[in-house]
């Protein structure tokens, strides 16, 4: 939005720059400077973006040197430090950007917020000393870094100096990420140049503002240089999310809420998080799908679990009413935040992740989602990740590891999507990835087959410490029409096929390759998801209980014994599974 001054309406009123429609002045405050005719965001100043994100009155100013002035003696059509001096007393501020230590929602946070309106919040030695000292009070404090990003770039009148601040700025991001400290950006419009390709894309989560452009290049200069029209809403929030260049879009009203979610689950107190006792606190309410029921409990021995015709399980497995992961999540986690994209270029629809907490413990969960429709499957693309679901996965379990949080997989896949497009992706190099990842993350990870489990696609979540299966899903190497296709040459013996194949939980709990079998409500998962999701928790709250007091040696060596044993000679007394 423009300035009164700069239109012919009462200084009462704002005229829009998206739709030119003139807002009055105290119903634009109220709606924290978003357009109500249009949803446009109006750019917000440094103080403002404070005023909107910190709790009131828990802002404290950090005591920041000012940097040397104009050490170049540029000049082009005014000498720089004629602009320098003009910006200081337009804005009151020392440079583009303020640095503050408090708190949101509680959690103690260091911020630093950008000034578009000091020369176009561009990157100066000045900025570049701010956001690194900020990072370093971060880093001894012990508290999240939150960035709001405003810029157009590095400020070419101080030279190298203001390209270097790029390669300052991500060291002092990469000192955080070597002491597990998370760190946020918030994208507001515009965020160019050295600003992108440095810290405003380096930290652990970023959200941006709906409409907020964001790139390295600006869009005339790449017009120009490959002579080409550029898509509609290119660089624009909506545009990177959807090709995995950020994690959330959130509205300005419902951005200090996102980030009261996020800082929740990724800056708990240090005894909830993987590896510490966590604090006391009362039991959770009983699970019983009935007053004075019997917990049905975790099934640890093959012979209670019922025994179906596994072909029947692969039915059942399928079945559109089954609860998908994001239903999973819904009745299961609270304060949930989806996290999007792989940060190189795609945001796989069938995989889906996010942090929050399960019985007040943060943790991070990732599913494979399938729908209940055909317009859902479609979306979904029927549940089969392509390569950069398996890399968004991958950036969400990195984070885990860096804050020291649990990690949940819910397991539901036929396999990984067999296209051109995938393999041109590297859809094994990016399976092999996740196998090796999982091998060696620091924190406990419990995966859970909730339905199908097919091949290397569903093992590519699958790598953990402890593996449930709910009692009518199914886990194989390969498909039942898929199997009978190569080895019977007959599509229609794939109900002989499933039975060989040794797929259902029964089977899956005598070969070991399940730890345990969570017993499904009568008439399956599909009949009751409230009571599906609740046994579910019951079974896996347990064993976050277990494993988060182990030590992350004890961690590994327990991950990878379980899966060293798989095909090595059984113990001599071992008896091998019924058929």
């Amino acid at each position: 939005m423009s300035a009164p001054a700069e239109t012919t309406t009462p200084a009462a009123w704002w005229l829009c720059d998206h739709c030119r429609r003139p807002v009055y002045a105290k119903r634009l405050a109220r709606s924290s400077g978003v357009c109500p005719e249009c949803g446009h965001h109006r750019r917000l100043s440094a103080p403002e973006r404070l005023d909107q994100l910190l709790d009131p009155g828990s802002a404290q100013a950090l005591g920041v040197p000012r940097a040397a002035d104009d050490v170049l003696g540029f000049t082009d059509t005014r000498p720089y430090h004629e602009r320098l001096a003009e910006a200081r007393d337009r804005t009151g501020l020392d440079d583009a950007a303020i640095a503050v230590r408090g708190r949101i929602g509680g959690c103690e946070v260091a911020v630093v917020a950008m000034e578009f309106g000091f020369m176009g919040g561009s990157l100066s030695g000045g900025v570049g000393e701010l956001i690194t000292l900020t990072a370093e009070t971060a880093l001894v404090e012990r508290r999240p870094l939150v960035i709001v990003c405003a810029s157009g770039g590095a400020r070419m009148q101080e030279g190298l100096i203001s390209l270097m601040q790029m390669a300052k700025t991500s060291q002092a991001l990469l000192a955080l990420d070597e002491a597990g400290i998370p760190t946020v950006s918030v994208i507001t419009d515009p965020v160019y140049g050295g600003v992108a390709a440095s810290f405003a894309t380096l930290c652990d989560v970023i959200v941006a503002e709906p409409g907020a452009r964001m790139g390295f290049a600006g869009p005339r200069v790449i017009e120009r240089t490959i002579g080409e029209r550029l898509p509609e809403n290119f660089q624009r929030a909506e545009f990177l999310r959807e090709h995995g260049q950020v994690d959330v879009v959130a509205p300005r009203q419902e951005l200090r809420a996102t980030l009261i979610r996020l800082l929740g689950a990724l800056a708990p107190p240090r005894d909830t998080r993987a590896g510490h006792p966590r604090a006391e606190r009362t039991e959770p309410e009983s699970t019983d799908t009935a007053p004075g029921a019997p917990d049905p409990g975790l099934l640890t021995r093959p012979e209670q679990v019922p025994d179906l015709d596994p072909w029947q399980a692969v039915r059942l497995a399928r079945n559109l009413e089954r609860p998908t992961a994001l239903d999973y999540i819904g009745l299961l986690v609270d304060d949930f935040q989806e996290l999007h994209g792989d940060r190189l270029g795609g945001d796989c629809p069938a995989t889906v992740g996010g942090v929050g907490r399960l019985d007040g413990r943060p943790v991070m969960v990732i599913g494979q989602q399938k729908g209940h429709t055909a317009a859902a499957l479609r979306e979904r693309n029927f549940g089969m990740p392509v390569p950069a679901g398996y890399r968004k996965a991958a950036r969400l379990m990195r984070l885990a590891a860096k804050v020291g949080i649990p990690v949940l997989t819910l397991v539901d896949t036929s396999g990984a999507f067999p296209g051109i497009e995938a393999e041109r992706g590297g859809q094994a190099v990016a399976i092999a990835e996740n196998l090796r990842l999982m091998s060696g993350l620091p924190v406990p990870i419990v995966a859970v087959i909730v339905s199908e489990g097919g091949s290397g696609g569903a093992l590519g979540l699958a790598v953990a410490d402890r593996v449930l299966a709910l009692s009518n899903a199914v886990y194989s190497v390969i498909s039942p029409e898929g199997c009978a296709a190569i080895l019977w040459r007959d599509p229609e013996a794939a109900p002989h096929a499933a039975r060989e194949l040794g797929l259902h939980a029964r089977e899956l709990l005598a070969q070991g390759v399940v730890d345990g079998v969570v017993l499904e409500p009568e008439g399956g998962a599909q009949s009751d998801h409230r009571v599906a999701a609740e046994r579910l928790a019951g079974a896996v709250r347990p064993l976050l209980e277990e494993l988060t007091v182990l030590t992350t040696d004890q961690l590994l060596a327990g991950r990878r014994a379980r899966f060293r044993g798989f095909g090595s000679p059984a113990p001599a007394g071992r008896p091998a599974p019924e058929r």
